[in-house]
């Protein structure tokens, strides 16, 4: 069985997400000593995109070769390439040109500009999947996943996986659409559960009084279709890297 979830509380934002980059570095550099490449999986939102510029700001950066760096996104908003709203647009930004990552090692999910629909972007980043892992589309293979970072909305919801969406029951496909989000954009692509948790080390940053509920239910154990982070489980650790606010007094 996965590890239960270890919460490790941070006095504040900017140190949440200073130790959550210092750690990260640490996993990349151990794996890349193992396997000669590092497979990393972002977030969106405010703690995502604090990480990201603090893993381009550490003095320690060098200590990982970025140009053999796989990275990946858990979801994305479905819109225009070039719109605000895009977690790799706010990661691009965040970063800076701070890393000399491999354009061909980072794998953007699809936009509106480039597919018809939501299931089309999905299938397309299936198929990239499928093939890091050297494998055909039909075996749902992906490849090694290092590190996941993950937020945590409010409502327990986790990449794109809200409380009340089939999306969150879906033990099929890795990568599915998802309409009807209750936070705005309607429209995303998401990884499922099940490739959430094939990442080895699966890290939630979370940050804010407003996320308290959400994290003593995801450390409670809620049933998933209530809280999705709750079905969140890294199959080598589980971390809750929180702000103090997060918990109870």
């Amino acid at each position: 069985m996965s590890p239960a979830a270890e919460t490790i509380p941070h006095p504040d934002k900017d140190t949440l997400a200073a130790e959550s980059a210092e750690r990260a570095l640490d996993v990349l550099a151990e794996a890349q000593q193992e396997r000669g490449e590092a497979t990393v999986v972002l977030t969106g939102g405010s703690m995502g995109a604090a990480v990201v510029a603090a893993l381009g700001a550490s003095p320690r950066r060098a200590e990982v070769d970025w140009s053999r760096v796989n990275v990946w996104w858990s979801d994305e908003r479905f819109v225009a390439e070039d719109s605000p709203e895009r977690n790799c647009v706010q990661a691009v930004e965040a970063l800076g040109g701070a890393l000399s990552l491999d354009p061909d090692r980072v794998h953007y999910m699809g936009s509106a500009d480039e597919f018809a629909t939501a299931e089309d972007a999905a299938l397309d980043y299936r198929r990239e999947l499928a093939a890091a892992a050297g494998a055909e589309l039909r075996s749902e293979a992906f490849p090694v996943f290092d590190l996941s970072l993950l937020g945590l909305g409010p409502d327990g919801h986790v990449a794109s996986l809200f409380p009340g969406l089939p999306h969150v029951h879906d033990a099929e496909a890795t990568v599915v659409a998802v309409h009807g989000s209750p936070k705005p954009p309607p429209d995303r692509i998401s990884m499922t559960l099940p490739l959430v948790n094939a990442a080895r080390r699966v890290w939630f940053l979370v940050a804010g009084a407003d996320k308290a509920g959400a994290v003593a239910a995801v450390r409670a154990g809620a049933p998933p279709a209530r809280t999705p982070g709750a079905g969140v489980r890294g199959t080598e650790e589980t971390l809750l890297l929180v702000t103090q606010d997060c918990l109870p007094g």
